[in-house]
């Protein structure tokens, strides 16, 4: 292995430390992807970098021993930021730079500039059982499930992380909409989505947003607009996915069909296992009239219709609370319930990562992760 190799493959591990990880694979085609996101020399510069922020000066002082300047530290942030490779925020007027992981966050920002062949990367990379294992061998996921609003009864005292208006309207923003980069590689395949026409269904909000508000096919919204275009979602039968915290960073439509995260999800024996949600879909059998609408639209594959009596039923190991079968559901037999035990997610993003460090498995705690798994337990 080269020297330009080896530092794509220390940038490798560097990556795997951070919260979310980016695992070696038998196929390397993690290295193929870290070449098309960064140059050389910006590779070896991002060894400087980690999840948490860290201004231009202060990375500089990390890495001015190779012989870089300030001037080329500050270009090598923005060159990383702008093809998506890292993030930046801006705090007190300063632009701040910090790590993210391949998903969501790299792969994401390539959505108006997806090409076959770094489509072709990432299938080959998240094929691997490592690539996967990495993925939900975290403490806590990164994302969880807003339910739908006409799911929720007003009784059910909704937490203002679980309400969609509330969500939108205590963000300070700002908010953009991109293409979701899900259904841009299905259609790439030659699929069509079962659920919407539309590829502008997802969001960016605060810090993201900013993030993404100069990435080719994001543009900036409204914060009305933002509501408006995630209530379109959820009655096209979307499932809305933010982060997995309190102050969200990004809002997602996903579809069972070509999401790439509930499709990862549904594999899976029990997928409630590896998902944050306060709700599960219950049924009125006195009102269940058989029609069948809630097993068509789970996008989970987690209703049914019993034997005997047809009456729909709902397995609660793959329920994740959407609420996408409630406003489909002619007879109104359908309903959310709330969970005994609420999962209340971290403050913001940084707090997310915080805690998935804190926790952060080795070895042994994916094994253990896989024999729950194999033992569907």
């Amino acid at each position: 292995m080269d020297s330009a190799e080896l530092i794509y493959r220390d940038l490798q591990r560097h990556l795997d430390k951070q919260p979310i990880g980016f695992p070696p694979t038998k196929s390397a085609a993690e290295l193929a992807i870290l070449k098309r996101l960064f140059a050389p020399e910006s590779a070896r510069l991002a060894l400087h970098l980690d999840y948490r922020l860290s201004s231009a000066e202060q990375v500089y002082e990390r890495a001015k021993s190779a012989g870089v300047s300030l001037a080329d530290v500050e270009r090598m942030l923005e060159e990383m930021r702008a093809a998506g490779a890292i993030a930046h925020v801006e705090r007190e007027g300063r632009h701040h730079y910090h790590l993210i992981p391949l998903i969501v966050g790299m792969y994401e920002y390539q959505a108006a500039t997806l090409t076959p062949e770094f489509l072709a990367d990432m299938s080959a990379y998240t094929r691997e059982r490592a690539f996967g294992l990495g993925m939900i061998s975290t403490e806590i996921p990164q994302m969880r499930t807003i339910p739908v609003e006409k799911g929720v009864r007003v009784e059910h005292g909704v937490a203002h992380y679980d309400a969609l208006a509330e969500l939108l309207n205590e963000s300070e923003g700002p908010f953009a909409v991109g293409e979701c980069i899900c259904r841009k590689a299905a259609r790439l395949q030659g699929k069509t989505c079962k659920q919407t026409s539309r590829l502008e269904t997802c969001m960016g909000i605060g810090d993201m947003a900013a993030q993404f508000s100069d990435a080719p096919g994001w543009r900036l919204i409204t914060r009305e607009e933002a509501l408006e275009i995630a209530r379109l979602n959820q009655s096209e039968g979307l499932v809305l996915e933010p982060s997995n915290n309190q102050k969200i960073d990004f809002l997602c439509a996903c579809c069972g069909c070509c999401c790439g995260m509930l499709g990862s999800l549904k594999s899976l024996p029990k997928p409630v296992d590896f998902w944050a949600t306060n709700y599960h879909s219950a049924v009125d059998a006195a009102l269940c009239t058989s029609c069948g609408a809630c097993v068509e639209r789970c996008p989970m594959e987690a209703v049914s219709l019993a034997d005997g009596p047809a009456v729909s039923r709902t397995d609660l190991d793959r329920c994740i609370g959407c609420g996408v079968c409630v406003p489909h559901c002619s007879a109104g037999a359908r309903s959310l319930s709330r969970k005994s035990r609420e999962t209340v997610p971290p403050l913001d993003l940084q707090d997310q990562y915080e805690t998935i460090m804190a926790h952060k498995k080795g070895g042994l705690g994916k094994m253990k992760v896989v024999a729950k798994l194999v033992l569907k337990i």
